[in-house]
C-alpha cells in the first residue's frame, strides 16, 4: 500500500514538473531574443593593447539586458564569463564597442603568436541569448596595423563598457 501511494505521489510530481518545464521552454522559444547583426574587431595586436570589439545589435522587444564575454586561452582553458550591463536607452538597439585592455597584472607577459578567442553574445531580461560572435586575437610584438572601421561603425564611436577578464589569472578547465 505504501509503495502504491509513493508511486502515485511520485507520478503526480513527475507529470507536474514535466508540464511546468515544457511550458517554460515553449514560452521562451516563442519570444524573440536579441540579435547581433554586425560586428568587427582587429585580429592582431601587442600584449597590453586596448582592444575594441565593435557590435551592433537589436531586440524587437527592447529588453536587452547585458553583453556577455567569454575568453578561451591556450593552456588555461575558458575563463568565467564577464557581463556588461546595457543602458536603458540602448535596450532596443545598440551600436558601439566594448573595450578590453589586454594587459593583466597577474600575467606580465604573453608569448608572441598566442591566439586567444573572445566570444560575445547578448542576453535579454528573459534569459534569451543572441547569436554568439567569435573574435580571435593574436598577440604580436610591434605596432598595431592601421585599419579603417567598416560601416556602420565608422560613423559613431560609443563605448558600451569594459571587459574585465585577466589573462593567466584563474584556470577554469583544461582542454
Amino acid at each position: 500500500m505504501k509503495t502504491k501511494i509513493f508511486l502515485c505521489i511520485f507520478g503526480v510530481l513527475a507529470i507536474t514538473l514535466f508540464f511546468f518545464s515544457f511550458g517554460r521552454a515553449q514560452s521562451k522559444a516563442d519570444s524573440k531574443g536579441p540579435m547581433i547583426i554586425n560586428s568587427f574587431a582587429i585580429e592582431k595586436g601587442y600584449y597590453g593593447y586596448a582592444w575594441k570589439i565593435y557590435i551592433e545589435a537589436e531586440d524587437s522587444t527592447g529588453d536587452m539586458d547585458k553583453i556577455v564575454s567569454t575568453v578561451d586561452q591556450p593552456g588555461w582553458g575558458q575563463y568565467f564569463s564577464d557581463t556588461i550591463p546595457i543602458k536603458p536607452q540602448n535596450q532596443h538597439q545598440l551600436k558601439g564597442y566594448i573595450q578590453w585592455n589586454t594587459f593583466s597584472p597577474v600575467a606580465p607577459y604573453i608569448k608572441d603568436f598566442t591566439i586567444i578567442t573572445l566570444k560575445v553574445s547578448i542576453l535579454d531580461k528573459a534569459g534569451n541569448e543572441s547569436n554568439v560572435v567569435v573574435f580571435p586575437f593574436e598577440f604580436v610584438t610591434g605596432s598595431v596595423p592601421k585599419y579603417e572601421l567598416p560601416s556602420p561603425f565608422n560613423k559613431d564611436d560609443m563605448r558600451l563598457g569594459y571587459v574585465q577578464i585577466n589573462l593567466g589569472d584563474k584556470k577554469i578547465k583544461e582542454k
